[in-house]
């Protein structure tokens, strides 16, 4: 069983929580858990596809932090001078690479929201707070995907008539390119107000209105909401003892790495993974299940 069995809130607790803390800390030690889990997590709901991808992200974060280090001078460790004579310093180096680890990190986690958040649940989740907020949630979250698939029907059927984006001279690849996200634009506009207009028409939008919910707070969410706010103040315990932030300016400072550091790393760590975890531990229940049943 998936992470997007359990309810609603669950998920909201923790990508929420995920995404706050990825953006939050700096420090190379979380920064690195971050990425890694993310990478794990997002390779486990999106396939195998989804590791080449995160690869491209990685060598992306590198590029980033060769050009930020390349037009940004602080810190005081020289590596070598560019050619006007700029200092690039290992500071800044580091801090670029951060910030690129950090970004691709956010954007994995936000891959498996797409892939655990449906529109139902965000219409739970936000229905009652606002509505029209929670209809623009939920047509996004449904129009990403058939985006994706429009937009290959549109590039194929140019294609038959000779306007693929990889026929032809550099400034015919451009013009094809522009027409496929013109006629994209153009569909993903008229599909958008369509929708608003169908669910205003069967009143959503009205005062008082209830919806209807398949989701049950039952034991197994009351469990792991235990172990989410047991994570919780573990790491918030971290951010209060300044384990979650260095500095990178004028040279790079942080606090030594002791037990209770390690513990820390665990804590974010399992509070990452937990996912993952649950994901691994439905699969094999069901695998047990089906065995005894046979046997």
């Amino acid at each position: 069983m998936g992470f997007e069995s359990y309810h609603p809130m669950i998920n909201f607790l923790y990508f929420a929580a995920a995404i706050i803390c990825a953006i939050w800390f700096n420090h190379p030690v979380f920064a690195a858990i971050a990425w890694l889990c993310a990478f794990v997590f997002s390779v486990k709901r999106n396939g195998i596809r989804m590791l080449v991808g995160n690869i491209c992200l990685l060598a992306a974060a590198f590029i980033y932090s060769g050009w930020y280090s390349y037009y940004h001078h602080f810190g005081v460790t020289k590596l070598r001078v560019n050619f006007i004579g700029n200092a690039i310093t290992l500071e800044a180096v580091l801090y670029g690479l951060q910030r690129g680890i950090t970004v691709i990190t956010v954007v994995m986690i936000m891959s498996c929201v797409f892939s655990v958040v449906s529109s139902d649940k965000v219409v739970y989740l936000f229905g009652r707070i606002s509505p029209k907020l929670s209809l623009f949630f939920s047509i996004l979250l449904r129009s990403i995907p058939k985006i994706k698939v429009r937009a290959e029907k549109i590039r194929l059927a140019r294609a038959g008539i000779g306007k693929d984006i990889s026929r032809g001279n550099i400034w015919k690849r451009i013009v094809n390119l522009t027409a496929v996200f013109s006629i994209l634009i153009t569909w993903i506009s008229e599909e958008w107000i369509e929708n608003s207009a169908s669910m205003k028409s069967r009143g959503y939008s009205l005062k008082g209105r209830t919806a209807f919910s398949i989701y049950r707070f039952d034991n197994r969410d009351r469990f792991v909401v235990l172990l989410l706010f047991f994570c919780y103040t573990t790491i918030i315990m971290a951010a209060a003892l300044d384990q979650t932030h260095i500095y990178y300016s004028p040279e790079i400072i942080w606090n030594h790495m002791t037990f209770m550091s390690g513990f820390f790393y665990g804590a974010y760590a399992l509070f990452l993974m937990l996912p993952v975890i649950l994901e691994l531990y439905g699969t094999w229940k069901h695998h047990k299940a089906a065995k005894e049943g046979v046997e």
